[in-house]
């Protein structure tokens, strides 16, 4: 069965064009507009081995604020639609990777009930252009719309790019275990039925 997904989200203050599949190989297309957050889907893409094309279009004169909020929520939607009723996978993910002094560790439940406990402190508030915050709102928006609790803490680090690229490599590789099939899973593996 394929489990792939599309999703175009448009707002007044962004226009989000989405194709995704969970199967790949870690290949992807990134245009935001914003070059930072695209090296940071890209690395997400490529550790999750996630195919795909992310096209955004937005008001990024003002900010890049809504530009990557509407990624995450326009991105965690359609891994819950790729994922469809989750039969059959292992739902939980663990992952912590260095890059160089930073240490991250994600943690991932694919429960449902999507929320995102964040425990990463960056000082320095940009890296480039991009605002340091706008890492967790990205991760908000996605661990919401993907309906997954989503852990992420910092063990250590200084570097701010090094510390938020080793966040999204975490991310990615607790997604894609979280997201595989587990053979020896008959059905929802809940006590519930249902995720």
């Amino acid at each position: 069965m394929s489990r792939t997904a599309h999703v175009d989200r448009t707002t007044a203050e962004t226009s989000v064009q989405i194709a995704l599949n969970l199967d790949g190989q870690g290949s992807s297309s990134i245009d935001t507009n914003v070059g930072f957050f695209d090296h940071m889907l890209d690395a997400l893409f490529r550790h999750a081995l996630l195919d795909g094309e992310v096209s955004v279009t937005g008001d990024t004169n003002v900010d890049d604020h809504h530009t990557v909020e509407d990624t995450g929520i326009a991105l965690g939607s359609a891994i819950a639609r790729a994922l469809g009723d989750r039969a059959g996978i292992r739902r939980f993910g663990d992952a912590t990777v260095p890059l160089d002094e930073a240490l991250v560790q994600a943690s991932i439940d694919i429960s449902g009930r999507g929320q995102l406990y964040w425990d990463v402190e960056i000082a320095p508030a940009k890296v480039g252009t991009f605002d340091t915050e706008l890492a967790q709102e990205f991760f908000a928006g996605f661990a919401r719309n993907a309906g997954i609790t989503l852990h992420v803490r910092l063990l250590c680090g200084t570097n701010a790019h090094h510390i938020i690229e080793a966040c999204f490599k975490a991310v990615a590789r607790a997604l894609r275990q979280a997201c595989e099939d587990d053979p020896r899973v008959a059905g929802v593996p809940s006590t519930k039925g249902v995720l």
